[in-house]
């Protein structure tokens, strides 16, 4: 008897499933894929009990010719690739050939699909079984219904979470395509009720309103930045919108949505010190770029890719953002509603989240029509030129012409035209700056104002190639562990970039000959304590990172604390050396500088205007 057996398809395609479907957002996913690479125009995705009960999707794509409907479901038939080559220039989102097969193998699919004008065919799977065949109507395109998912599979129908739960994912899976696709129109119910709706125009900024509401494209600002490998176009919101989680970081490379740490870090890093601490950007970012240099071949799930020219990618995207973000003056907006809190309570529709969760009621109906093209184009913040691209397709893009220089006088004096010339007034509790100006009352905090423009002074200082070293005649010994003394041995180049020399001095101890001039007098030793503390948090040696935790430290220490009192000419001073930074209008811990009531906000505060 053999040992060595070769298994079925039908056990193999069970084997499969396990990695292909994993819950019922898996099954819309691989359902969804198949309908956009069919050229489909119009998806309308049904869905009950969270899709255990039944997941029904429709499609007007080209459908499937009646003679090789069977053969769909045969393992790895695909009509996407022909030969190994393929596999370097992959165009479409799916390519495997296990979706259709896997999901017949552990549900009851019924499939109705009718290509090129022809009478339609319908085929009925049980258990990856063929039990029925019939003709149907010639409805262009393709019907597929999967019910009783996990019939036959108790183990893994035992482990699927709730409804709730259940729903979300596909909520995500949903509006994931949606915002990839805006040239698609997406119809998706649950229970029989509208969930989402997109019009298929071609316009992002109407998906994006279906999805995350007015509130948020109030803040939406339109990107698009071209090199010679890559197209990278969307909308990222403005600063002071943010979220507790990554979850709202939407990224498309050739209109497939991926979750690819090294991109999520690049856009972060555009963000950095705009954002608080733990809170994270609203980004939707669609990159096209040649299909040879992405390889999609990698995870079951195909959420991750391996890119030819991540670096340069990489850098691309943050300095695209940065370059956008720059030209913003993010001061929040403080509004009569935010100052006054009426005591009755107020309903208003919340916009749908990007995934649905148990914590949040659904937004089970959409009563208003989606936005007019006018409404939308008024919301969104626009820039002259730019069009959100409503093609997948890679498009030969010209050469990008360089950037013109700037010069240090016009960055200085751009810088003040982000901030208007303001007056101060007063301050409050001693922490607070008052200041006016013929538009607005203005509310600095002077702790973080004074943290921004040392921590650009500091920054600068850090990378000066002759840095101002204090010598010192009497060096100072420092006690570490066994562990910190490891990672110390490791950071010596680095600390020395930046002034800091310290010798070893016995088995657990460093001594201290030179650091930076500009360490706070009298707490020196504290200082490289913190410095080095926050040097041993790096996963690896990284003399950027370094030098950004320096002058962060550097810049908070020497900033004045709170229910300090300046004089006038020192708060004029503040503002004025405020007005010259870079980025004035957040601390380098992303905390907000800036607050601003506009003079008709405050005039509807005391009833002066009544509208």
């Amino acid at each position: 008897m053999n040992t060595i057996i070769q298994l079925d398809e039908h056990l193999s395609n069970k084997i499969a499933a396990g990695e292909v479907v994993e819950r019922p957002a898996s099954v819309v996913k691989e359902l969804l894929e198949n309908a956009i690479d069919a050229g489909s125009t119009e998806i309308d995705v049904a869905v009950e009990e969270g899709g255990l009960s039944s997941i029904v999707i429709i499609d007007n794509g080209h459908g499937v010719p009646e003679d090789e409907v069977e053969l769909a479901f045969l393992r790895h038939a695909t009509s996407k690739i022909k030969k190994e080559s393929d596999l370097h220039r992959i165009e479409t989102l799916g390519f495997r050939g296990e979706a259709l097969p896997s999901i017949a193998s552990v549900s009851k699919l019924t499939i109705e699909t009718s290509a090129n004008g022809n009478a339609g065919v319908e085929l009925t799977y049980q258990g990856g079984r063929l039990i029925g065949r019939t003709k149907a109507k010639a409805r262009q395109g393709t019907k597929i219904a999967v019910r009783e998912l996990f019939f036959n599979t108790p183990a893994r129908l035992k482990h699927v979470k709730t409804i709730n739960t259940e729903l979300g994912k596909i909520t995500d899976i949903m509006n994931r395509a949606a915002l990839s696709r805006p040239d698609i129109s997406f119809r998706f119910t649950h229970n029989h009720k509208q969930m989402l709706f997109t019009n298929g125009r071609g316009d992002l900024r109407h998906v994006m309103f279906a999805i995350y509401g007015k509130q948020v494209m109030e803040k939406a600002l339109p990107i698009h930045h071209e090199t010679l490998d890559y197209t990278i176009t969307g909308f990222v919101i403005e600063p002071e919108v943010n979220r507790a989680s990554r979850h709202y970081m939407s990224t498309f490379i050739n209109g497939r949505y991926i979750r690819h740490f090294p991109l999520v870090k690049a856009i972060e890093q555009a963000y950095y010190t705009r954002l608080p601490s733990h809170r994270h950007p609203i980004v939707v970012l669609s990159i096209a770029m040649d299909h040879s240099l992405v390889d999609v071949n990698v995870h079951p799930s195909k959420w991750d890719v391996r890119l030819s020219k991540e670096e340069a990618l990489l850098q691309e995207v943050t300095e695209s953002i940065e370059r956008r973000l720059a030209r913003e003056t993010l001061i929040p907006e403080q509004t009569s509603n935010d100052v006054i809190k009426e005591k009755t309570p107020v309903f208003e529709e919340t916009p749908l989240p990007l995934s649905y969760s148990e914590k949040q009621p659904v937004r089970e109906t959409v009563e208003e029509p989606v936005p007019s093209h006018y409404e939308v184009e008024s919301i969104v913040k626009q820039e002259p030129n730019v069009d959100v691209p409503v093609e997948r397709v890679v498009v030969p893009t010209p050469t990008p012409q360089p950037e013109p220089e700037v010069k240090e006088e016009q960055r200085e004096e751009a810088s003040k035209e982000r901030i208007p010339p303001l007056y101060p007034i007063g301050q409050l509790h001693g922490t607070y700056i008052l200041a006016q100006n013929d538009r607005a009352l203005y509310m600095i905090d002077q702790h973080a104002a004074q943290e921004r423009i040392y921590y650009e002074e500091f920054h600068a200082l850090l990378y000066k190639k002759n840095r101002d070293v204090q010598e010192l005649l009497i060096p100072f010994v420092m006690e570490f562990t066994n562990e910190e003394v490891i990672h110390i041995e490791q950071l010596q180049e680095d600390f020395q970039s930046i002034g800091l020399y310290m010798e070893r001095f016995g088995q657990q101890a460093y001594r201290v000959s030179a650091h930076p001039t500009w360490f706070p007098k009298g707490q020196e030793e504290e200082t490289i304590r913190e410095l080095t503390n926050q040097a041993l948090e790096l996963k690896k040696p990284d003399v950027v990172a370094l030098r950004e935790e320096a002058a962060i430290l550097m810049s908070c220490k020497a900033a004045i604390k709170a229910n300090r009192h300046l004089r006038n000419d020192e708060l004029l001073s503040l503002i004025e050396r405020l007005r010259a930074c870079e980025e004035p209008f957040t601390c380098p811990h992303g905390r907000n500088i800036f607050v601003h009531v506009t003079t008709y906000e405050l005039e509807k505060m005391f009833k002066r205007v009544m509208n």
